[in-house]
């Protein structure tokens, strides 16, 4: 079977981009897993699947590089976003609407290569983990999040402490991605994330981006809104929420890197 895909970049965060509105592209875990494969296959940090949806404009079918189901994916969204504008698809209102999981998204092209994307209210906030050596807080931004703070980011055995972090079902029983962060000013903080379901460090994370400023915000760390998140591409994502941490979107570069057909 021969399938067209479209390889976009959400601010370093890779995505395999599929058209599947008539349904007719079943695919596996394993071949999921086989196209995310960098150096074998397409290599991506997960494939998304834009659907039909009955309520929405469309509905993003997320899957991690590992293949299977993943959680909401910030920057995912924001490319599939970019991806329906590009192939025509205009939202019925003043933005676009999509579903991605259980949750309902609102979206728009605020410039060209530009998405911002309104999240929904956190959940689950804790503070005050002691992982092993780490002092880790929690909050869940449509995925799972757990944040530590650091005074040198670069310096941080990401993959390592990361991974560590991430397999600890003691307080973390479905696991969770994992972001380490460095406060450079009162609106302005640098992420590197470990994610789940890539296993590894990736060069951006939207959901992570969105947790890392909101804690930051609720600890006192940063006092102002929007937070500038530099990640580790080098791109700025923009966090923005009000004093409730209410009425929070993400928005950044979303990039359409190339086009090509795979056979699976």
């Amino acid at each position: 079977m021969q399938i067209n895909f479209t390889k976009m970049s959400g601010a370093g965060n890779d995505f395999i981009v599929i058209d599947n509105r008539l349904g007719q592209t079943p695919l596996s875990c394993d071949q999921i897993r086989r196209m995310c494969t960098r150096r074998t296959g397409i290599g991506a940090d997960g494939l998304i699947l834009l659907e039909a949806s009955e309520t929405g404009d469309f509905r993003m079918n997320y899957h991690n590089a590992d293949g299977l189901p993943g959680s909401m994916c910030g920057n995912g969204g924001r490319c599939t976003v970019y991806f329906a504008w590009s192939i025509g698809i205009r939202p019925a209102g003043e933005r676009y609407v999509f579903e991605a999981g259980p949750g309902r998204y609102e979206a728009e092209v605020t410039d060209r290569e530009s998405v911002r994307l309104h999240m929904l209210p956190p959940e689950d906030f804790r503070d005050g983990l002691q992982v092993g050596a780490w002092d880790c807080h929690y909050v869940n931004t449509g995925s799972p999040h757990a944040i530590v703070f650091t005074e040198d980011v670069d310096r941080v055995d990401v993959f390592g402490e990361g991974r560590t972090i991430r397999h600890r079902q003691d307080f973390f029983p479905e696991g969770t991605n994992v972001n380490f962060l460095e406060v450079t000013s009162d609106d302005s903080i640098s992420v590197r994330t470990f994610e789940r379901g890539v296993e590894d460090e990736t060069l951006a994370c939207g959901t992570g981006a969105v947790a890392s400023a909101l804690m930051s915000y609720r600890l006192g760390k940063v006092s102002e809104s929007p937070v500038r998140v530099k990640v580790r591409s080098g791109d700025i994502l923009e966090v923005g929420f009000g004093e409730e941490m209410r009425d929070i979107y993400l928005e950044g570069p979303a990039r359409i890197v190339y086009l090509g057909t795979v056979s699976v």
